[in-house]
């Protein structure tokens, strides 16, 4: 591989047509010598002065292609020599940058951790009348990319009885803000009897069941079918198919 990245620059000094050398042996060297030092800099290339035919021999592949990416070579044998798969951090299709970052949230937990047993040592002071009150501190597994699917997650378990701040806390907010905007709305606007929240399927009448089963979705547009998943959630074929119809 490196033999074909090489390259060789050949310059042949001229003879008259009695086969006599029109430059002499030092004259010959000082072109040598400035072609040298013009290509001083550049990477893989030499320099060759000759007063004789020369035939250079090709020492690249002829099997090789020429769309063949050597790069991609040589970063397959970097991993390989570390005793790791390329595709843990370079995964290929349409999913490889949500698998990537899922990769890098899960190197970056055990230092979360590390903060949070930190923080809660330096609750334990305050955590001497237990039966009281007790502090604790906790990191939620939140980031920029996942903060979406985790509040959504949240209020599943919401449903369910679990904690109804986690969701908000997942979208940015602080504890102090959720309270006091719960009681500012429900307790001082009184909005819990002014927004209704929409019916389900459970409690509707039977004239909106059936105007739903004529050919209207959950969005109102005319139509059948599951709704349509998010990109990362399409297999690659489908996408293709998708720019294909483009």
């Amino acid at each position: 591989m490196a033999q074909q990245l090489l390259k060789i620059i050949i310059q042949k000094m001229p003879i008259d047509k009695n086969g006599d050398l029109i430059f002499d042996v030092d004259e010959a060297q000082q072109l040598h010598n400035n072609a040298v030092k013009m290509l001083s800099k550049a990477i893989g290339i030499d320099v060759l002065t000759t007063f004789a035919d020369v035939d250079v021999a090709d020492m690249a592949d002829n099997k090789t292609s020429t769309t063949t990416d050597e790069l991609e070579k040589v970063e397959r044998t970097v991993y390989n020599e570390a005793g790791t798969s390329q595709m843990l951090f370079n995964t290929d299709g349409n999913i490889a940058l949500e698998k990537s970052i899922l990769n890098d949230e899960a190197s970056m937990w055990n230092l979360i951790q590390q903060f949070e047993t930190f923080l809660n040592t330096l609750l334990t002071p305050f955590n001497k009348s237990p039966k009281k009150v007790t502090y604790r501190a906790q990191i939620l597994p939140t980031t920029i990319y996942n903060y979406k699917e985790l509040a959504k997650q949240y209020k599943e378990h919401t449903q369910l009885g679990y904690s109804k701040m986690l969701p908000q806390i997942a979208l940015g907010q602080s504890q102090s803000a959720i309270l006091t905007t719960a009681y500012f709305e429900n307790d001082v606007l009184d909005l819990v009897n002014v927004f209704i929240p929409p019916l389900m399927s459970s409690t509707m009448n039977a004239e909106v069941l059936n105007r739903g089963k004529t050919g209207e979705n959950a969005n109102g547009k005319e139509g059948a079918g599951r709704p349509e998943k998010a990109d990362d959630q399409k297999s690659t074929k489908t996408i293709q198919n998708r720019e294909s119809m483009n």
